[in-house]
């Protein structure tokens, strides 16, 4: 089905727009940068990760042949996440509550990012997307919305090059890694800057992939709450209904 094409896409795009973003230490000052590695670092990130309540991201990325280019906005939870994501004119907004996830957008939005059919999109109209709690599509959708999703894309240890600041005036980690090309995605080379000073968590991810195309992801507000209210009830519509 479609949505569940779309669902699917939705855990893709955050792969490749979180992938290897967040390559980081826990609480450790300039003083003990010389002691890191790599592997120490990715290991206190999991921790670090998982004791955040919230998150805000923004992605930019520029068009290439290979890079479609996208704007996302994000405010990522515990168990609620709400994604605004525009291709051009064309948008679509994502929300996850520990109940339902929803979906709306225009109607390219809805056929060229989410891959709904055009009768798909035509049921939907104006309408938000049910998706119920306990089905796949909603764990996918959850899956790509909330904190969870920043600890599963952890770069692997062998192949990310950790540099300690030189002084604490500069006070940020880096990370470098590249990621070799697929038969469905390009070479990309990552670079990934962290605070090293107080909570050391990402602040900025850049991704230039080979032939073209540049992604840069910001992370910011770290612990902030995140409240995602649900459409009115009136407004929304079953998934099964726009499926069939």
């Amino acid at each position: 089905m479609a949505v569940i094409t779309g669902g699917a896409r939705l855990v893709r795009v955050s792969a490749v727009l979180l992938s290897s973003l967040v390559a980081l230490s826990l609480t450790a000052g300039v003083a003990g940068a010389e002691a890191q590695t790599s592997g120490s670092v990715l290991a206190a990130a999991k921790s670090a990760i998982g004791k955040q309540t919230g998150v805000h991201l923004v992605v930019t990325s520029s068009s290439s042949p290979t890079l479609v280019g996208e704007d996302i906005h994000g405010d990522l939870g515990k168990t609620s996440g709400v994604e605004s994501i525009s291709e051009g004119s064309d948008t679509v907004m994502i929300k996850v509550i520990p109940t339902y996830a929803y979906l709306s957008g225009d109607s390219a939005g809805l056929t060229k990012i989410l891959g709904m059919t055009s009768a798909e999109a035509k049921v939907v109209g104006k309408h938000w997307v049910a998706v119920k709690a306990g089905t796949s599509q909603y764990a996918d959708l959850k899956s790509s919305l909330t904190i969870s999703s920043v600890t599963s894309v952890l770069p692997a240890a062998k192949g990310t090059q950790l540099y300690s600041p030189a002084s604490q005036a500069k006070s940020l980690y880096t990370l470098k890694w590249h990621t070799a090309a697929t038969s469905s995605t390009p070479a990309l080379d990552n670079t990934l800057t962290i605070s090293a000073v107080g909570a050391t968590l990402p602040v900025k991810e850049t991704t230039t992939a080979a032939g073209g195309g540049k992604q840069v992801v910001a992370l910011s507000k770290w612990g902030e709450p995140i409240l995602v209210n649900a459409p009115a009830a009136g407004s929304t519509i079953p998934l099964s209904k726009v499926t069939g």
